[in-house]
């Protein structure tokens, strides 16, 4: 079990920072892996400037940190190949076949070190389905839900109130909808399959506060960010539009949350919980629906959090004194520092394969 280290722990933060600063990459080559796979991932390189993009972040900070990489682009047709040029691999895909733990048992199989959570925290953080019902299991609230599994199923209860539908893969709330009235229920069912095939998420919808929490592993323990509260001033709820399109930045503020105490030790408990239960690694975002009454829901896992520099979890590493470059910094750490495969790499290998992977 890891150390968690409170975020109100300034001394130990700051020992972390300096052992983690302390620490210089050797010489490797990183594949930074972006490109448009997801419906997700497409909308971002449409809707948002490059200069905004988390691949324009990420690329910055492995340049300051003076690695060499270079950008794979899993949409080529040689893209398995490619990774294997690469000592270490830094995804910045999401969505189906990004973050859902494809790609890390790809990089697995491949005996690749990669960045970041392997195939089970993944698949199970990806997945808003099994996310809750593992969360449930774990004794964490979130909010009653209901499953719908396509055309040739019945349709699903209407509560009696207002409902969130979701894709189950994916995130950005892509394919989202609140629904209010039975009767539109059907359109937005049929709009969330549009974006994945996977069964439907229909849960009730709770009028709150969105919260999300950031955990990051440092060298010598994992640090869970101050929680940070999300307040969308044009908009019912944070959606897709306001997410994704630059001209509705505006819209949004992300501040830290002024909850009571109790209610921010909370959250950052139950994240806390799932992060070890879900043998995390590398980074972390939990979402959360924080009530007037200082309930709080747990709503998704987000096991590839973004990493532009306005992001949710670059802002959490700010309010304890990480940089872009020292969150990068410590993702690469975690994946090279990490125990060598310990079998032989399959055969046949593909032309090109670094030597020193072979005895890996």
């Amino acid at each position: 079990m890891k150390l968690m280290i409170d975020a109100r722990d300034r001394d130990l933060i700051g020992q972390e920072t300096a052992a983690l600063r302390a620490w210089e990459p050797s010489s490797v080559s990183v594949g930074l892996v972006y490109g448009g796979v997801s419906v997700e991932d497409q909308l971002y390189k449409s809707k948002s400037p490059v200069e905004q993009l988390s691949s324009t972040a990420l690329g910055d900070s492995l340049t300051e940190l003076g690695l060499t990489w270079r950008v794979v682009d899993p949409c080529t047709p040689t893209f398995v190949q490619d990774l294997t040029h690469h000592d270490v691999i830094l995804s910045n895909l999401h969505g189906p076949f990004g973050e859902d733990g494809r790609l890390q048992g790809t990089l697995d199989y491949l005996r690749l070190p990669y960045c970041g959570n392997g195939v089970t925290a993944c698949a199970i953080g990806a997945d808003k389905i099994k996310s809750k019902e593992f969360m449930s299991a774990l004794g964490i609230p979130t909010p009653p839900w209901q499953v719908w599994k396509g055309v040739r199923d019945s349709m699903v209860r209407w509560p009696g109130r207002p409902v969130m539908v979701k894709p189950t893969l994916g995130g950005s709330s892509v394919g989202m909808n609140l629904v209010k009235s039975k009767n539109d229920l059907p359109m937005a069912l049929a709009a969330a399959l549009l974006v994945d095939s996977s069964p439907v998420l229909v849960e009730e919808f709770i009028t709150g506060t969105p919260v999300t929490v950031g955990l990051l592993e440092l060298p010598g323990g994992v640090v869970a960010f101050p929680p940070l509260a999300t307040y969308v001033h044009e908009a019912e709820y944070y959606d897709a539009d306001t997410k994704l399109d630059v001209s509705s930045q505006g819209t949004v503020s992300v501040e830290p949350a002024e909850f009571p105490i109790h209610v921010q030790d909370l959250v950052t408990r139950y994240a806390c919980i799932l992060w070890e239960a879900l043998d995390c690694r590398g980074a972390i975002r939990v979402d959360f629906m924080v009530t007037s009454a200082g309930a709080a829901y747990a709503l998704e896992i987000n096991p590839t959090p973004g990493m532009s520099r306005e992001a949710n979890f670059i802002t959490g590493a700010g309010l304890v004194g990480l940089s872009h470059t020292d969150v990068v910094r410590a993702y690469l750490h975690e994946a090279l520092t990490r125990p060598a495969y310990d079998v032989p790499l399959p055969v046949p290998v593909f032309t090109g394969t670094p030597g020193p992977r072979d005895a890996a």
